[in-house]
C-alpha cells in the first residue's frame, strides 16, 4: 500500500505550482491562462468542464480557466498535442487512436492522463413514433453521426461499420452537433441522431420531456464492438429515471481528462488532487462527477498517466 503523504505532496505541489504559473509585475500577480477543451452545449462535458473552471478559479488563484466549447474528443486531443488547449475531456478510444498516431491521426500525440472520470453512454435517438428499432433499420434514413471531430462520429461510424451499412451507399449521413441534431430530430430532417454522452445529458432530457423521442437498444452490439475495435466498449442501461423513457440498453465507454505530456509536474499534480477534493462541488454542475473514485480513476489505458497525477496517486490511501 502507498504510503499517505497527500497533504505534505499538496503543499509542496501548490507552492511550486505559484512558482510556476504566476507571473509578477507591477501591479502584482497575473493569472496565467489555463484553457479546458470541453464539448458541445447541452453536453456533459461542457457542464463537468464549466464546474472544472469555476473550481481551479477559486482553489488555485494563480490560474484564470476559461472553458472552450468544441467538436469533442478528436478535436480536444488535436487542441491539446497543438497547445490551443491545456486540459481536455476525451472518449478512451479516440485517445486510443491518438497515442497509436492512427486515423484521424496522422502521428502519435503527445497526451497525458490525469483520470478516468467516469462512462459515456451511447444514445441513438429517433422520434417516438419511428420504426427504426435497430441500426439495421437506419438503412435508406437520414442521420446525424454526431459533430465532425467528436469521439460520437468514430462511435457512431464503427457502429454502422459492425451492422454492415455503409455510409455512402445505405443511408444519408450527417455531422451535426448535438444542439443541431435534436432541432433536426424536432423539425423532421434527419430521422435519427447519435451522441456518446454521460446521464443525463440536457439536451436529450429536454427532448425526453417533450415526448418527442425514444432511444434505440445498442446492447447487442457491445460484443461485435469489442472484438473488432478493441475492450473499450462494455454492456451499459440507460435506466428508465434518467430521461423518462423505458430502459434502453446501450454501449459504455470510459471517459478520460488529459493534458500534454510536458505540462508541468506541479500543476498536473495540483489539477489531479482538485477533482477529489472538490468532486461535491463538481457534482453540482453535474452528476456525473460522482462517479469518480480513486481505484478507477489511474486505470488510463492506453494513455499513460502524467507524472504529476501518479504522483498524486501514489501519496492517495486506497
Amino acid at each position: 500500500m502507498w504510503c499517505h503523504t497527500a497533504t505534505a505532496r499538496a503543499l509542496t505541489a501548490l507552492s511550486v505550482l505559484m512558482a510556476v504559473v504566476v507571473a509578477c509585475g507591477a501591479d502584482g500577480p497575473r493569472p496565467s491562462p489555463l484553457l479546458i477543451a470541453t464539448g458541445q452545449r447541452g453536453g456533459v462535458y461542457f457542464d463537468y468542464g464549466t464546474g472544472l473552471a469555476k473550481a481551479i478559479a477559486g482553489e488555485l488563484p494563480g490560474l484564470s480557466p476559461r472553458v472552450l466549447t468544441t467538436g469533442a474528443s478528436v478535436d480536444n486531443l488535436r487542441m491539446i498535442a497543438s497547445g490551443r488547449a491545456d486540459v481536455a475531456f476525451t472518449l478512451a478510444d479516440s485517445a486510443a487512436l491518438a497515442v497509436q498516431g492512427a486515423p484521424p491521426f496522422d502521428r502519435p500525440q503527445p497526451v497525458r492522463a490525469l483520470a478516468r472520470l467516469y462512462d459515456n453512454y451511447v444514445h441513438l435517438v429517433v422520434r417516438a413514433g419511428s420504426d427504426i428499432t435497430s441500426l439495421a433499420r437506419l438503412r435508406g434514413k437520414v442521420i446525424s453521426v454526431g459533430a465532425a471531430g467528436s469521439g460520437t462520429e468514430i462511435i457512431a461510424e464503427r457502429l454502422l461499420n459492425v451492422a454492415d451499412l455503409d455510409p455512402d451507399r445505405d443511408l444519408t449521413v450527417h455531422r451535426m452537433n448535438l444542439e443541431t441534431s435534436a432541432e433536426a430530430l424536432r423539425a423532421g430532417t434527419v430521422d435519427a441522431f447519435f451522441f456518446s454522452g454521460g446521464l443525463p445529458t440536457k439536451t436529450i432530457s429536454g427532448l425526453a420531456g417533450q415526448r418527442l423521442i425514444r432511444l434505440v437498444d445498442l446492447r447487442s452490439y457491445a460484443a461485435p464492438m469489442r472484438r473488432r475495435h478493441g475492450e473499450f466498449y462494455s454492456e451499459r442501461t440507460i435506466p428508465a429515471s434518467t430521461y423518462g423513457l423505458p430502459e434502453s440498453g446501450t454501449i459504455g465507454i470510459p471517459d478520460y481528462l488529459v493534458v500534454r505530456e510536458d505540462m508541468d509536474e506541479a500543476l498536473a499534480y495540483a489539477l489531479t488532487e482538485l477533482l477529489f477534493t472538490h468532486r461535491e462541488a463538481l457534482e453540482q454542475a453535474h452528476p456525473e462527477a460522482r462517479r469518480l473514485n480513486v481505484r478507477a480513476a489511474l486505470s488510463t489505458d492506453p494513455i499513460p498517466l502524467h507524472p504529476g497525477a501518479v504522483r498524486y496517486y501514489r501519496g492517495t490511501r486506497f
